[in-house]
């Protein structure tokens, strides 16, 4: 098996090295990747198949062919070597899927030998065993079937039609308590796919043991999987972490899966969208005792209406929006990008585009305190949280640059609540953070 990884934005040069990949390996590698919905229309959206390599992009993860795989890592500056990285990556995914992972479970990870792909099969199957020890979810769910002894109701139609020359049997039709559910009929469709692309030989016993306990619950076909018809209520809520592992193998929130058998196996992530759905989980948590709501990709308001036909246009969602009961505090932009040290540029590679959305959102949402979010790297200082703030000509606006340090696992929400508490302006906020 041929396996690489690299970070993204990097290139992979062909070849037999162990730092290059041959070229047979990138080709399968690269027609994986053209499927994937995350490589647009041109095919190049998460690889890039040049002449003398492959090139990623900032979409990362996994993708698997025969007899090779492609592991896409963040570029995380800061972190010692590629199995901090992925821990940390595997952190932002639990965070931004509320997934309850313990640091124990986490500690656990063989982060340096196996890849993203082994360590999340490797964590569902786990976490399932444990939970069909405790106990398989059923249901009572509508049976047919032509029986001695009447249970249920009887079928008149039937038993006057098609069993009136066997008066022995009747027609019943009644609800048995089975297995085969929705949610059942997921966890088999998840154990299934990924036995085929675990390489841990005590992952893949585990996962053998799980198909035979789900040999009873329908095959749901990969495409139709019922993920809608799954109903968590206080009975079964112990299996809502085992859902979100499932959607996220097999299709998910913030990445795109694809498992065509003949074509290979993908499991992929936006950075942007992750960076953003990490910082909008963190920030929810660390201002909820405050009594402030953080609204994710909310707002809609348009930028234009047409005079004449009162026709709007241009529907704006930024990506955070900070609330206290139906006030706007704060609108906010997370932004996938590395800001450049004052010293060597004093816009820091701020993109003047995000500037002026900033002071479009200013405007349409009547809030004066904006803010842009970048992750934090060692070459802004020691210190992340408020980098600068800048006054909006002509008017009370201003716009934040912040920074978050994602090498540190302690304290992350507590350090949000300092980076924000002086944008926000609440006394309660700024007092609970020493500012």
């Amino acid at each position: 098996m041929i396996r690489r990884s690299v970070s993204e934005w990097a290139h992979i040069a062909y070849g037999e090295g162990p730092e290059e990949i041959p070229r047979f390996a990138a080709d399968r590698i690269a027609a994986t990747a053209r499927i994937s919905p995350l490589a647009g229309a041109s095919g190049t959206g998460v690889l890039e198949h040049g002449r003398t390599g492959l090139r990623a992009r900032n979409i990362v993860g996994v993708i698997a062919a025969e007899g090779c795989s492609l592991e896409i890592l963040p570029k995380i500056d800061g972190l010692d070597g590629e199995g901090a990285v992925r821990r940390r990556l595997v952190r932002m995914l639990a965070v931004a899927l509320d997934l309850d992972l313990a640091a124990g479970r986490l500690t656990a990870l063989d982060e340096q030998r196996e890849d993203l792909l082994e360590i999340l099969i490797r964590l569902f199957a786990e976490r399932l065993t444990e939970a069909v020890r405790r106990g398989m979810p059923r249901a009572y769910v509508p049976e047919e079937g032509d029986l001695t002894a009447l249970r249920g109701r009887l079928d008149l139609i039937r038993q006057s039609t098609t069993l009136l020359a066997t008066p022995q049997k009747l027609a019943c039709r009644y609800d048995a308590l089975s297995p085969d559910i929705a949610l059942n009929q997921v966890m088999r469709a998840a154990v299934g796919v990924l036995a085929g692309h675990a390489r841990r030989e005590g992952t893949r016993r585990l996962l053998r043991e799980l198909a035979f306990v789900y040999a009873d619950v329908a095959l749901a076909p990969p495409g139709r999987l019922p993920f809608d018809r799954i109903h968590l209520d206080r009975g079964n809520m112990r299996w809502r972490d085992l859902v979100e592992l499932a959607q996220l193998l097999l299709g998910g929130r913030y990445q795109t899966t694809s498992f065509e058998p003949r074509r290979g196996f993908s499991l992929l992530f936006d950075m942007n969208a992750l960076f953003e759905a990490y910082i909008a989980r963190l920030l929810a948590r660390a201002l909820r005792p405050e009594g402030l709501t953080v609204v994710a990709q909310g707002g809609r308001r348009f930028c234009l209406t047409h005079v004449a036909t009162g026709t709007e246009a241009f529907q704006t969602r930024p990506d955070l929006i900070i609330r206290r009961g139906d006030a706007i505090l704060l609108v906010a932009d997370t932004k996938w990008k590395r800001l450049a040290p004052r010293i060597d540029d004093a816009k820091q590679g701020v993109s003047q585009a995000d500037v002026y959305q900033m002071m479009a959102y200013g405007r349409l949402y009547a809030c004066p305190r904006l803010a842009l979010l970048y992750p934090h790297h060692p070459g802004l200082g020691a210190d992340e949280g408020l980098s600068s703030r800048h006054r909006v000509a002509d008017c009370a606006d201003e716009i934040a640059i912040l920074t978050h340090d994602l090498t540190r696992e302690d304290d992350a929400l507590e350090r949000l609540r300092t980076g924000l508490a002086s944008m926000i302006g609440t006394p309660s906020l700024a007092a609970a953070t020493g500012l």
